[in-house]
C-alpha cells in the first residue's frame, strides 16, 4: 500500500471508532496554548485580545483534561498568563509615585492562578 495515498472511507471509520473525546480534547488544549503563545511573543501575530481568549479556553478546558497529562499544561498555562501580564502592564503614571493606573489596577484584580494551588 502507498503510504501517502489518502486513506478511503473504510480506514477513516476504523479511525473515528478509535478516537477518543480526551485525545481531541488535549490537541485542542496544546493547540491554544502554541497559538496564545505565538499571539504574545512573535512581532508581526502580536495580538494581545486573541492571546487572552486563548489563555480562557485553556482555563475552561483544562479541568476536563486528563490528569495525568494536565501538569505540563498548567506550566505552560502559567507562563503563558505571566507574559501576558508582563505584556499588558503599563509603568505607574509619571509625577505620582505608588499611584497605580487604573487599568493596570483593574488587570491586577483578573490575574490568574492555575487550579488547586
Amino acid at each position: 500500500m502507498n503510504e501517502s495515498a489518502e486513506p478511503n472511507e473504510e480506514q477513516l471509520r476504523e479511525a473515528l471508532k478509535q478516537l477518543r473525546v480526551e485525545d481531541v480534547l488535549l490537541q485542542t488544549v496544546v493547540t491554544l496554548v502554541n497559538l496564545s503563545g505565538r499571539r504574545l511573543t512573535v512581532e508581526e501575530e502580536k495580538n494581545l485580545d486573541q492571546a487572552k481568549l486563548g489563555i480562557e479556553a485553556v482555563r475552561a478546558l483544562l479541568p476536563l483534561c486528563p490528569e495525568e497529562e494536565a501538569k505540563p499544561i498548567r506550566d505552560a498555562l502559567a507562563q503563558l498568563q505571566m507574559v501576558y501580564v508582563r505584556e499588558t502592564q503599563q509603568p505607574a503614571a509619571e509625577g505620582e509615585p505608588g499611584k497605580e493606573d487604573p487599568e493596570r489596577a483593574k488587570a491586577r484584580s483578573k490575574i490568574w492562578t492555575p487550579p488547586g494551588t
